[in-house]
Formats: C-alpha cells, structure tokens, sequence
C-alpha cells in the first residue's frame, strides 16, 4: 500500500527550498494574534494560493518535515483542506502528489498530524468520489484495512480515524461495484476492533459501523448494499454492541451504542430477541445527568414507538417510560440560563442575529391555486421555544410521548394523568408544572378521546395560568397548549361565554404581554384558534383588531412577523367580513405605517407583503383606497429585479437580485386583483406591468412563474381587455409548462388556462389541440391531487367552449376525470367543468359509454344541482338508459346501492 506514496520522484513537481521556507514562516507568522499583522499574512497567503504548486507545499509541510513543530505542519494541512475543499477542481496534477503525502502523514507519530491528514483525505474523497484515488493507482479502502493488520497503533489509529470520516461523509461510495464494495470487507473489520484497548480505536470503529447503518436502511433500495453488509455481519455487531453497552464507560462510545439501537431498529427481527433489555438500556441512559447522552437515548422511543411490530413489546414498559419522558420535559439547567428573562423585555429591540431566516422564509410561499381546502401541516409539536438548541431533550422528550399518544391513545391516560396531576401541585418548582402543562398539550391530539371529559375543568384552570402566573416561560407553553384544545373549546355548546370567549378573550391579553416570548407563543396560539374557529370570530372582529393594531405599536421586529401571520389567518379565516369601514380604519393605518418604514430591499418586506395579500382579498373594495400606492411599488419591486440582473450581466461581481422580492410581490398583486376585480384594471391599464409579466414567466426560478402564472389567471378573471393583446406571446409559454413538474408552476399554468378559455371563448381555438395534447397525459398520471383537479377543471372547460377538437379524445381521459372531479367543492369551476362534459358527450357520446359508471358517479356527485345543470344530466342519463334498452334493469343492478338511490331519487334511472 505503502509503495505509491514512495513514487515521488516521478512527479514533474520539484519542491523549491527557498519557496517552502517561505511558506513556513508565513505560516509561523499566521499565528501572530495582532489583527493587522494577520490581515497582512493573509493578503500574502492568498497571493501564494494562486501559485501553481502551493498545495503541494502545503502537503509536503504536513506529511514530511518532521522538523517543523506538529503545530505548523497542522495549520499547512488545514489550510490545505481548506483548498481542496473550494478549489478541487483546479489541483488536476497535483492530486496525486498531494494523495500520496497525506497518506505518509496517516502514519505519523502525531495524532494531530494523523488527524489533520485524515480530514484531508476524507474531503479529497468526498469531492472526487473514490474515483480520484483509483485514478491514481490507489485502492484506498483496500488499504485503509491492510492498516488495521498493522502492529503499530498508529497506523490502526489513523486508518480508523479516515474511515469513519469516509463512511460519515461519503459512505455509498464503499457500495459501489466499480470499486469492488469495500463495504463487504470493511465490516466485518471493523467489528474486530470493537473490544480493543484503546478507547479512540474503539470510537472509530463504531462511529463507522454507525455511520454506515444512519446511511442506509432495509426500506431503502439506495442504502440496501451497506444495510445487508452489515445484516451478514449482525451476530458479530450485536454481540459487539451488548458488550459495548455492559462495559464501556466512555461518553461517546456510550452515545454511538444509543444511535446503534435506533438505527438498528430498521431490522426489528434481528433485535426483537433481545428488546427488553435494549429498553431498559435505553430508558436508563435516557436519565443519565449527561444531555447529549440522554438525548441519544431519547431518540429511540419515538422510532419505536411509531413502529406497529413493536406495540406489544414496548407496551409493558410504558408505565415506567413516561414518568422518564416527563422528567425530560422539564427545562434543564443550560436552557433555563439561555431562557431566563426579565418579566418584562418588550420594549427591548431584537438584535438582527436572533431574527431567525425561516421567519422570513415563510412568507416566501408563492402562490398555488387550489380549488379545495387543504390542511396546512401543524409545525408547532411541541411546543418548545425555538432559541434553545435546534433539538434537545426537551423536545425530543415532548416528541416521544407525542408519538406515544398517537400509537397507543387513551390507554397511556391512566399512567400519565395522574402523574401530570402530581406534577402540577403548587409547592413544586415552577419547571415542573410547566413541564406538566407542556405534557397536556402533546398528548392533546393523540389522546383527544380520552381527554374530552376532563377538558370542562382543564380548559378553565389553563385560562387562570394565562391571566395569572408570573413566569414567562409558563404562560407561553400554557398558549400553546390551550390552542391544542381550540377545536374543542369551537366546538362547545351552551353558549361562547363559557369557553369560547374566555379563551379568547385571554389570548388576546397574552397577545400584548410585556414579555416577547409570551407574544410570540400568544400570537402563535391565537391564529390556531382563528383557523378553528373561522367565521365564529365574526362578532369579535373589533376588539381583535383593536389588539392586533396595540401589537403593532409594541412589537419589536420579530414578533412582528408573527403578528404578520395572525393577521393573514384572521383575514382568511373571515374572509369579506373584513370589508367593513369601521375595521378598514382601525387595521389599515397600522399596516401602512409598517409599509412605509421597511424599505424596498429589506427582506422583512416578505412578511408585510405576504400579510397584504390576505388583507387585500379579504377586504375587497374596501382595499381600494390603499391600491394606488401598494400597486405602484409592487410593479416597481418587480421592475427594479430585472434592471438589477441586467446590470449583474454586465457586472458578474455584484450580488444576484433576490427573486423573492418577484415572488411575494406577485402574489400581493393577484391578491388585489382577486379582491378588488374590476376596480384594478384602471392600474393595470396604466402600467407596464404586462410587459413585466411577460419577463416573469420566462424566468428559470419556477416559484417566479408559479406566482406568474397564478397572476395571470386572476387577471384573465378581471382585465381580460388589457390581457388579451399579450395572448399571443403568454399563450406559448403557458403550454410549454404544463409538464407534471415543476407540480405548482404546471398547474398553475394550467388553471390560468382555463380561465382565459372561459373569457375569450372561441378565440382559445388556436390552441386548444397543442393544451390537451399536454393535459391529457397529465390526466392518467399518479400526480398532485390539486394538479388533476385543475387538469381536469381546463380539460371541461376547453370541452365546453370547443367540444368539437376535446370530445373525440374524451375516451382517453374520462376515468380519471371523474374519479378526480367528483370530490371537489361545487363552485363555478366545477360547473364549467361538468357543462363541458355534458357537450362533449352530447357530440361523442360512444367516448363515454364504456366508463358510463363513472360517468353516473360524478354527476351523483353533485347532490342537487342547479336546475339547469340538473337538467343537462338527465338528459344525458335518460338518453344512456334508452340506448341500453332492456339490459338497463342488469346494468344499474351493478351499482353501489347508496348510488342507486341517489340516480333514482334526483334523475329517475330506477
């Protein structure tokens, strides 16, 4: 193995004395901790990284000149990590003079310097594959394990030290057939070493075996070569693992045991032998007074507990379980120092560093037509305050007895309610009645059954925490688990003084709490409870608003963007009820006030637009004082993108544009056409806005023409006079993009479709043939349920407006037409849609008749339609039952009875 790292002399590279001796010193001088003095070393340094051979020296410093201090020879290989690491591909004939030095360095007495090596010979892996090594006349695999025969530890230790690295980084390049799966021999190899003496060997050896086992799995056909590697290899790894488990007192080892056992529950069968004890190991670990340790462990009871095969197994330890994940819940010492606050820091600005991107990034959704209501995805699990750590204990605890509750339901009640109840008494300390309160709220869905009867005296006692504990930190969890229970507390009888209003009424309170975290979760809690709640909060909507505005003044900035949201949820939630003087009045100047302060090119613009939009459909007409000045800057938002990635092109050193500043800016101006209908056309008429729609939907970014698209289709509905002289040059691009993917963008090109088709009628001939040529296929696919409504949706109206081109194809696509069309909400759409499918069939009736059941299925759908569409579907029905004569009686016996019923009860089939 050794052998190639001793061919030096054939390298054309000739390593110059004076130059690595002045290498050597800049380097010695990098380590000068006065600022000017560094920033002097590192114009020079940047000056040597343009050098052909410079990382040649900087391996040759790392791997052979045992002279220099371990420190220098580590800050030359960091830095030439660094290189290859962002200039990889320009080392071209230099990889394989540097490869064979950092492989001499792998051995060296150093750790320091076999580590630093390592690093750089798992970066050169991960950039090139393991290709860039065979290349160049190096099994690296095969002779990492010829290493670990080796006598000496520290080629052991450095051979152990890059193979984790390998399998962490880049572990489905050791799968690969071209390079003989290395993972097949590496395996087994590394087990071996398992029980060694030394603590790093043995953290090495499994960090690898565990890293190999995080990147594969048995349901997963891209990791199934490593999972079955090590599945030949399993006796030998439990009984390596069990043994690590029972002796091992190192930390990390004791973490790799924990991810072992999650990861391994992949392959139930092979552990299900041994379960009990793996449980009782990790619920034990699961307390160590070491965090990380115990959130390791803490890991494994949500996995298994989402796994059916495991419900009988973890049943009996789940009266021990839970009061471990309650103890978890409460906040630990470190997060309790991040978290502590002063009651009241309202008033204190928000540093830009603690304004999270996602904040921001969450109004960046651009606009997707749908014709039925869909259920967002409720990201608010557990609760937990975002500025603690990415994940911790506490979450992943809250997590678990969420995922608990989901598998088991009301069974675990009689476990943990009791102790809930225990943890909730007065005299204990305040974290752990806030643990508690964080329990309810995660069990809130899984358990809702069994919690009902107790929520007429929850519901109350959790209003009183809101209105009178002092700590920050409980009155926020306490938001969010009382919005938990918002779909009960809506749905109550016996009037809305009982629940409805005391809930609402304290959230309100909390909504302009002194404390930010209390706003935040309050805010957050409070737009659960509007989408629960929706038109209910009607009689509501002044005092809300009055709140929301107070909010606005007090807020600082990122309380703001969720104060963004609970406007956008209250105006969706009561839609046109928002048109009303007296709360235009109240809540406009406040928005208008923000709208003037941010400027064009901050980001926190996203939020505020995003939040007009909403407004702006819900108010309607009544938005229409405030259209001027909203249409004006949204144009030039979207004018100002294109001239600054002009100027990029002639520039390439200035900073891209931000699309997104396109996008929201879209979507604000299809929520004024949507809201304000034909008012907009007088802006639009006086704008060049058309122009720069037409640049949009060219764009590359698929959300710019998702939201294009969408614009267009609201503008086909309300200015078609101005639209249609842009026809001819939107038309093409709109067909060019129905293609299944991008979904958004194809089916919000395909929705724009059928609503120009609707408003120019005969004149969508020219391309009616080139669009279902596109649909139809689309059609017949397993795809986007919201993309084969709106397929469907432009598929019926192009019938209806040209039956003559679509009806002789309809027996390609009226299966799945139907089946699709038949669950969406009856609006004008849908009846469009079922219009085009009476003229279609009325033109090619024997298209329709094999799928005739189908076809009785949809029209059921309906229910009672319009008199005139009910009509239409008569007609059609009679005329099939005339056609099928005497074999009708035999033909409807084959329906579903339900359906019968119906087609003889509204259409007289019986």
């Amino acid at each position: 193995f050794f052998e190639c790292c001793l061919k030096l002399a054939t390298m054309s590279f000739q390593p110059s004395s004076t130059d690595t001796q002045q290498i050597i010193t800049l380097l010695k001088e990098s380590r000068n901790p006065n600022p000017a003095v560094n920033a002097n070393i590192q114009q020079q340094l940047e000056v040597y990284n343009k050098m052909d051979h410079f990382n040649c020296y900087l391996a040759l410093i790392l791997g052979q000149l045992k002279v220099e201090s371990e420190e220098i020879r580590c800050v030359a290989g960091l830095l030439l990590k660094q290189n290859i690491q962002n200039f990889f591909g320009n080392l071209k004939e230099s990889l394989k003079y540097i490869q064979n030095l950092l492989l001499q360095a792998l051995v060296d007495p150093s750790r320091d310097v076999r580590n630093t090596s390592s690093n750089c010979i798992a970066t050169i892996t991960r950039a090139g594959g393991l290709q860039c090594w065979f290349m160049n006349e190096v099994n690296l695999p095969q002779g990492l394990c010829q290493m670990l025969d080796s006598n000496d530890p520290n080629n052991i230790d450095g051979s152990l030290s890059t193979i984790a690295k390998i399998c962490e980084d880049a572990a489905s390049e050791l799968d690969r057939e071209q390079f003989g799966r290395p993972v097949n021999y590496m395996v087994p190899k590394l087990i071996t070493f398992f029980g060694h003496g030394e603590v790093q060997i043995r953290k090495n050896a499994l960090h690898s075996i565990v890293n190999l086992l995080q990147s594969s799995s048995c349901a997963d056909d891209s990791g199934a070569g490593i999972f079955n590697a090590i599945l030949a290899n399993m006796d030998g790894f439990l009984q390596g693992i069990f043994a690590l488990a029972i002796n091992d007192t190192n930390m990390e080892i004791k973490k790799d045991v924990c991810r072992s056992f999650v990861a391994l529950l992949d392959c139930y069968q092979k552990i299900k032998p041994h379960i009990n004890d793996v449980i009782k190991y990790m619920m034990h670990q699961t307390q160590d007074p070491d965090e990380g340790l115990a959130l390791e462990a803490c890991e494994f009871w949500s996995a298994i507990a989402e796994m059916e095969a495991a419900i009988v197994d973890l049943k009996p330890f789940i009266p021990s379980l839970i009061p471990v994940l309650l103890k978890g819940m409460v906040y630990s010492e470190m997060d309790r120092a991040t978290l502590e606050c002063e009651e009241d820091d309202g008033h204190i600005a928000d540093k830009e560093e603690n304004i999270h991107p996602h904040l921001l990034n969450k109004a960046v959704k651009a606009r997707m037509h749908a014709n039925a209501h869909q259920n967002g995805d409720d990201d608010d699990d557990d609760g937990d305050d975002e500025e603690v750590s990415e994940w911790n204990l506490r979450k992943c605890s809250a997590s678990s007895l969420d995922v608990l509750s989901s598998m088991y339901g009301d069974e675990i009640l009689e476990i943990l309610l009791p102790a809930i109840q225990e943890r909730m008494a007065e005299n204990l300390p305040w974290e752990v009645r806030e643990s508690a309160i964080l329990a309810l709220g995660a069990v809130a869905e899984g358990c809702f059954t069994g919690m009902r009867p107790h929520l007429s005296q929850l519901v109350p006692y959790l209003v009183k925490i809101l209105q009178t504990d002092r700590r920050p930190l409980v009155r926020s969890i306490t938001c969010w688990t009382i919005s938990r229970y918002s779909r009960w507390i809506v749905s109550q009888s016996g009037g809305p003084e009982v629940y409805f209003e005391p809930v609402l009424q304290v959230l309100l309170q909390r909504v302009l709490d002194n404390n930010k975290k209390v706003q935040e979760a309050a805010c957050s809690a409070f737009a659960t409870f509007e989408e629960e709640a929706q038109s209910d909060l009607v009689p509501y909507l002044r005092p809300i608003i009055e709140c929301l505005v107070q909010a606005f003044g007090k807020y600082q900035a990122k309380n703001l963007f969720i104060l963004y949201d609970a406007v956008v949820t209250l105006s969706d939630a009561v839609g046109r009820r928002m048109n009303n003087p007296e709360l235009i009045q109240m809540l406009m100047p406040a928005l208008i006030v923000k709208w003037q302060e941010v400027k064009d090119d901050d980001r926190a613009l996203f939020p505020l637009l995003a939040c007009l939009t909403s407004v702006a459909q819900a108010m309607g007409p009544g938005f229409l004082p405030y259209t001027e000045g909203v249409f004006g800057r949204c144009v030039g938002l979207v004018q100002k993108f294109f001239q600054m990635r002009q100027m990029m092109q002639q520039n390439p050193n200035m900073d891209a544009p931000d699309r997104e500043f396109v996008v929201c800016s879209l979507d604000l101006l299809s929520g004024l056409a949507d809201g304000l209908e034909g008012a907009l056309e007088p802006f639009v008429a006086n704008s060049n806005l058309l122009h720069l729609l037409g640049e949009c939907i060219k764009d590359e970014a698929s959300d710019v023409r998702q939201s294009a698209f969408a614009f267009i289709g609201d503008l086909a509905k309300t200015c078609m006079a101005h639209l249609k002289g842009f026809l001819p040059a939107y038309m093409p691009i709109l067909i060019q993009n129905l293609v299944p993917q991008p979904v958004s963008v194809c089916n919000n090109s395909a929705w724009a479709i059928g609503e120009i088709a609707v408003k120019i009628e005969g004149d969508i001939r020219h391309w009616v043939s080139e669009v279902i040529d596109r649909l139809i296929p689309i059609m017949n696919m397993n795809v986007n349920r919201n993309l084969l409504e709106n397929t469907g949706i432009t598929l019926g109206r192009l019938g209806l407006i040209c039956p003559d081109v679509v009806s002789p194809r309809i027996g390609e696509f009226i299966q799945p037409w139907c089946f699709n069309l038949r669950n969406i909400r009856n609006d004008i759409e849908k009846e469009h849609a079922f219009q085009g499918l009476c003229q279609m069939i009325r033109v090619n009736p024997q298209g329709v008749f094999p799928s005739l059941a189908y076809v009785c299925d949809a029209f059921a759908s309906w229910g009672n339609p319009k008199r005139e569409l009910k009509e239409e579907f008569t007609a059609i029905l009679q005329g099939f039952k005339n056609h099928i004569g005497e074999q009708w009686p035999q033909y409807f016996g084959q329906f579903p009875p339900i359906l019968k019923n119906h087609l003889t009860e509204v259409y007289g089939l019986g």
